[in-house]
């Protein structure tokens, strides 16, 4: 067929289209994995699709820009009276479901989390057990287990990222959380530690799927105006999930074995998988693609389409996804630091699950049960850092807003981290040095509320930090500090048997105290410094010069629709010209 014949015979886009002279030195540069311009709708999708990946962004005004352009590459090509989008008061828009709808997704997705994150440190309390069972003495050799767990959440979630985009969130999850399920079993009916170890690093990649898109669901289903608040519901899961895996780990371990440790987050993950069985698709691309498929099935038009149906393909999104988050991470001073940072932190964190059962069950006496409730003090100052959402918010809020955006600068969220960044050593030094049995049990228990919210308040808000000022490439430096971080938290805690057994309780976590208080600078510079330290990334420079660009033709076709809607109205521009003098002197 000849393209004059499909193309529309009368379109005021397409007339505006017509007019638009754009030249080499106009057009955008924003890029996916190198700098080459827009010219196709396949490169502003792969903009849209990174930016969907930025859990807890603000992206309203940019998303309605990048639909815009995509709208303009597509029409060249495609008539836009067979666009599908979100018919109004259709209930297609998962941002117009019902408060209650939403708050139970929320739900869904913060329980399938923590189950998937309790996992990961409910080991520790069967250490023990398995200890016995395989007749291991070195308990370093055991902590592997924590190792290739949180190895396999990394790796996971650099590799189910891009298929989230493709398929939608809905197939990803069904898939990943049966597999997480099924691949419990051999680990809980294991008779030595190697099939333990293979066996948790594959089920961690099937489980990082809720890791890695739970965020994006949330972020789908609700508004710029109470996004951070949904976040902080929904951060109640993952945060608390270390310390609910060996608070009730240790009780199970305790009356009915270290296997058992594996079936109850089995049973705790085929709930989750009856959850996310009965929530609906919530990614907007992949509810666009299946509505214009639908329509070209019932119609048999094939002129039907979405804006979102030029889908890249896995592999390129997965080498964009390896990448990037590594190139922005040897590059960019931003990442460096805070990855560091962040990467301490979570790794003494993790390092507590191997210090708390040697300090209560080896030197106290407690049983495993009761060692598992001393993580009460930690799980309590993260709440105490959600709980107060509205103050820190409020904090944030009071920061002189940014010229160029009218909100508050990335740096108002480094203004929580400086006081977490202080809390999380003190905490951890008040516990090395009440921790022995001479002191009463309750002050290493208090000084686990500290350390607990300052960890909360450091991987919530750092991490907002980086999205704040990475904008678009906010997913991969977010996959960046991932995989560090989860080398630390895996890494680190083989150390600690060896470290307690050498140094004692007293000086090993005074010895990470003090790392943590030479680590304090970091947030201060980034707080007093950090718009500077951002005006000289040429990575965030680019992106913000391609905004621009985008907004500016943006303005230009609208005035030029509007011109062509005078035209046709037969109304002269001298015409308007004088009637708008006319109503102003009026």
């Amino acid at each position: 067929m000849d393209d004059k014949e499909t193309r529309p015979a009368s379109s005021s886009k397409e007339k505006v289209l017509s007019e638009i002279d754009i030249d080499e030195g106009d057009r955008s540069t924003i890029s996916t994995t190198s700098t080459d311009s827009i010219d196709s709708a396949e490169d502003v999708q792969s903009i849209h699709q990174s930016l969907s990946r930025n859990a807890g962004y603000s992206v309203e005004e940019m998303e309605k820009t990048l639909a815009h352009v995509a709208s303009v590459a597509t029409n060249m090509t495609s008539d836009p009276r067979f666009e599908v989008d979100f018919d109004d008061d259709s209930g297609e828009n998962p941002q117009d479901w019902s408060m209650a709808k939403k708050g139970l997704i929320i739900f869904f997705m913060s329980f399938s989390t923590l189950v998937v994150v309790m996992y990961s440190t409910s080991y520790t309390s069967g250490i023990p057990g398995m200890m016995k069972t395989f007749g291991i003495e070195s308990k370093t050799l055991i902590v592997l287990g924590i190792t290739t767990y949180l190895a396999g959440l990394a790796l996971g979630s650099i590799l189910l990222a891009p298929l989230s985009e493709m398929y939608g969130r809905r197939p990803v999850y069904l898939i990943a959380v049966f597999m997480f399920v099924v691949l419990i079993i051999p680990c809980g009916l294991a008779d030595d530690l190697a099939t333990v170890l293979i066996t948790r690093f594959f089920a961690a990649i099937a489980g990082s799927a809720m890791i890695s898109n739970a965020p994006g669901t949330v972020s789908d289903i609700v508004s710029d105006e109470y996004r951070a608040l949904a976040f902080s519901i929904w951060s109640i899961g993952p945060m608390n999930g270390p310390v609910v895996g060996p608070l009730v780990g240790g009780f199970v371990f305790q009356f009915l074995g270290w296997r058992w440790t594996n079936w109850v987050v089995m049973i705790g993950s085929a709930v989750s998988f009856f959850m996310v069985l009965t929530v609906k698709e919530t990614y907007a691309p992949a509810i666009l693609r299946a509505k214009a498929a639908r329509k070209r099935k019932e119609t048999g038009d094939d002129r039907w389409y979405s804006r979102y149906d030029d889908k890249k393909q896995f592999w390129p999104l997965l080498r964009e996804n390896l990448v990037r988050p590594l190139s922005m991470s040897v590059k960019e001073p931003i990442c460096i630091f805070w990855n560091v940072y962040i990467a301490l932190v979570y790794g003494v964190l993790y390092l507590c699950f191997v210090a708390y059962p040697i300090v209560f069950s080896d030197l106290r006496g407690w049983s495993p049960g009761t060692s598992g409730l001393a993580f009460i003090g930690i799980g309590t100052g993260g709440m105490v850092t959600i709980a107060c959402e509205p103050l820190i918010r409020k904090m944030i809020n009071s920061h002189k807003p940014d010229p160029a955006t009218g909100k508050p600068p990335p740096e108002s969220m480094i203004s929580v981290v400086c006081i977490a960044a202080v809390a999380v050593p003190v905490g951890e030094l008040i516990f090395s040095w009440t921790c022995t049995p001479n002191v009463h049990w309750i002050a290493p228990l208090i000084a686990g509320v500290p350390f607990g919210a300052g960890n909360c308040a450091v991987f919530i808000y750092a991490s907002n930090y980086l999205v704040y000022s990475y904008g678009i490439y906010a997913a991969s430096a977010l996959a960046g500090n991932a995989v560090l971080r989860s080398a630390m938290g895996g890494t680190l805690p083989l150390a600690g048997p060896k470290m307690y057994e050498t140094l004692g309780p007293h000086w090993s976590g005074t010895m990470l105290a003090l790392i943590e208080f030479t680590m304090i600078p970091i947030p201060l510079v980034f707080y007093r410094y950090g718009h500077k330290i951002r005006l000289k990334s040429s990575l965030i420079r680019r992106m913000r010069e391609d905004r621009e660009k985008l907004e500016s033709k943006k303005r230009r076709a609208a005035e030029r629709e509007e011109r062509l809607k005078m035209r046709d109205e037969g109304i002269r521009p001298n015409e308007v010209r004088g009637k708008e003098k006319e109503d102003f002197e009026v």
